[in-house]
This record gives C-alpha cells, sequence and structure tokens, in this order.
C-alpha cells in the first residue's frame, strides 16, 4: 500500500522482495475507540451514536492493543508490467442492464490502440522515482491502519549508510495481502514472516508459503 499511495496504474502492480528492519523493535500499549459492527448491503447500515435499552452506546467500545513503534523500514519492490491484452477488465458496479454495449466494446477495445502500444516498465518506473523523490503521493501513506500514517523517501544507496537491525526471530503469521480473485469472496492471505539478521524476505503471491 506504500508504494501504490505514491504510484499506481491498471498498468502494473507492485511486488514486495523484502523488508529491512532498520530501528530497534520498540512496543506500546494504546487504548482506541472503536465500532463494534460491520455495516454491510444486509444490515441495513448502522448509526455509529446508536443507544441500546439501557442508554448505553450499542456499537462503540473502547478496545487494548500492541503496537509498534519509532519504526524505520527500507522496502524493496519490484514494478511488474502487466501487458495491455493480458489486463483484466475491471468490475463494473453497474447491473449488466445498465452498462451500454457500444461504450463496452469501446472501453475494452482501447488496450488495442497505440496508447497503450508506447508503454513499458522503464515508463512507469522512472514516473515512480520522480514522484518518490519530490515526496509526491496520493493519498498519505500508512501502516497497517489509516491512523497509523507514515512518510517515506527513495533511498540513495550511495549516500544511505543505515544498516538492519542484527536480531533473528520468527513473527509469526502475518497478513500478506487480500486475495480479490473472485469478488464475491474476497479472503485473507497470510505468510509466516521470518526476521533474519533484521531482514524479512517476502514470497511470491503464488508461492505454498502464502497460505490462502
Amino acid at each position: 500500500a506504500v508504494f501504490e499511495a505514491i504510484f499506481w496504474k491498471p498498468a502494473f502492480y507492485w511486488k514486495i522482495k523484502k523488508i529491512e528492519v532498520l530501528n530497534k523493535i520498540k512496543w506500546i500499549n494504546l487504548r482506541r475507540n472503536e465500532v463494534g459492527a460491520v455495516a454491510s448491503d444486509k444490515s441495513g447500515g448502522i448509526y455509529i451514536d446508536e443507544l441500546d435499552s439501557q442508554g448505553k452506546l450499542k456499537y462503540r467500545q473502547q478496545r487494548a492493543g500492541l503496537f509498534l513503534k519509532d519504526v524505520k523500514y527500507r522496502i524493496y519492490a519490484d514494478l511488474v508490467f502487466i501487458p495491455p491484452k493480458k489486463r483484466k477488465e475491471i468490475d463494473n458496479p453497474l447491473p449488466e442492464y445498465l452498462v451500454d454495449a457500444d461504450e463496452k466494446e469501446q472501453l475494452l477495445s482501447r488496450a488495442l490502440t497505440e496508447e497503450h502500444a508506447h508503454e513499458n516498465p522503464a515508463k512507469y518506473n522512472a514516473m515512480f522515482e520522480r514522484r518518490a523523490k519530490k515526496g509526491q503521493c496520493f493519498f498519505q501513506p500508512y501502516l497497517g491502519c489509516r491512523e497509523f500514517s507514515c512518510f517515506f523517501k527513495l533511498i540513495d544507496f550511495e549516500h544511505d549508510t543505515a544498516t538492519p537491525i542484527d536480531e533473528t526471530r520468527d513473527l509469526g503469521f502475518m497478513l500478506y495481502d487480500m486475495d480479490y480473485s473472485d469478488c464475491e469472496n474476497i479472503k485473507p492471505a497470510f505468510f509466516r514472516a521470518k526476521l533474519e539478521h533484521g531482514t524479512v524476505i517476502v514470497p511470491d503471491w503464488n508461492s505454498e508459503e502464502v497460505r490462502k
């Protein structure tokens, strides 16, 4: 999500390769006000400040959490280019009877026009580097939850002397990503994260190490 916040287009996706932990691991306990219900099209919506029969807040809950603090990571990722013919059709939220057939055909044929003929990975890598150097992003990147916003900079390896911490430990199962292959049944995917001398190697999405 950090890379996508800086630069993203349907022509590619980001593949995280490894994460280097640069600051010593520290923890902090926090209490946060959360909502103990999930809104859906079946629930008819929820009113966050709704009261129950005893006059107490029905959905608001205070929960304690253990979080990392003062974190600093160096993240490596590859931009994986998707050829125009292999790009998936964007899921249209409109019912089929509201979609104009001619318009749909025009949108699908755009992938074969000259506009896409000049696309290549180098073009998008250069665009990413320019945006990262300037500190530009589509939205503020965050780590885990949106309230934990983070800041970023493009690494200059000639002048960056920071080294990963010398620590090795099993970090347990971590969320890898959400599996959107079935839009009607979106599921989380996990992997067993291991810190080896301050570095976490992230497996490929199709690897057996990723539990879906």
